[in-house]
């Protein structure tokens, strides 16, 4: 498979910090975002050692065996959850984590919290993984027929995140892929400001990678840039 990847992050126009960290490794086969969570302390801390223990336990996972790609994130959160024992014993640490690993020509997703996964195939673009949300769990009650009413001050609220304190529930996913598919790795700081439609048009503008995500950030910030921006960008060339 022949491939290009680039990844880009941005503070924004708001955060006095950037709490958002990615993984852009070809060598790996590696992708993703983890996005502190905002609300407890050392969200950049958690972010870090998410993806820096991410890529240590693939690294020695692939490809000597087939580890289970929920197990190593699993164990992420063991290691995050641990640190948050020392920084903040009352409160613990959090991000995200919406990651790729390319295998085989196939892309396996694993994802807990609000970052997102996004495939553009054929002009079309999909997104991948759901919000671990207040307010995509509560729809999911209502269509099982339960009344649920969520304050609107809670509906954006995490129900996942790495760093708790016991084993999170990793949504997993196996997509084959094909020449041509571009697949998009962001942070909700872009998510919540860019529609699909807007980051369609964007991903099938005529340009180089890099510039595309650059046009992404740039716009989110002209929008008022309220949270840190982050975006990997990977273009599958090729599966010779």
């Amino acid at each position: 498979m022949k491939l290009t990847s680039v990844a880009l992050t941005d503070i924004g126009r708001v955060r006095r910090q950037n709490e958002d960290r990615f993984v852009c490794n070809d060598a790996l086969g590696l992708y993703g975002v983890a996005d502190g969570v905002g609300g407890l302390p050392a969200g950049a801390d958690a972010a870090a050692l998410t993806i820096q223990s991410l890529e240590t336990l693939v690294q020695r996972a692939y490809p000597e065996h087939e580890a289970s790609f929920a197990d190593l994130v699993v164990e992420v959160n063991h290691r995050v959850a641990q640190l948050g024992l020392r920084l903040s014993p009352g409160l613990g640490i959090g991000t995200t984590l919406t990651c790729g690993l390319i295998r085989d020509n196939r892309l396996r997703i694993a994802h807990v919290g609000d970052s997102r996964s996004y495939l553009l195939r054929d002009g079309r673009l999909r997104q991948m993984t759901e919000d671990h949300s207040v307010e995509n769990e509560a729809r999911a009650r209502r269509a099982r027929g339960e009344t649920v009413d969520v304050p609107a001050q809670h509906r954006n609220a995490l129900t996942r995140c790495i760093g708790q304190p016991y084993d999170p529930e990793v949504d997993v996913s196996t997509i084959p892929l094909h020449a041509g598919d571009r697949v998009l790795f962001a942070s909700d700081g872009i998510t919540r400001v860019l529609d699909p439609t807007e980051l369609t048009e964007f991903l099938l503008a005529p340009k180089p990678p890099l510039s595309v995500l650059e046009d992404i950030i740039r716009v989110t910030n002209q929008h008022g840039g309220p949270d840190n921006s982050t975006a990997v960008l990977i273009i599958v060339d090729s599966l010779d």
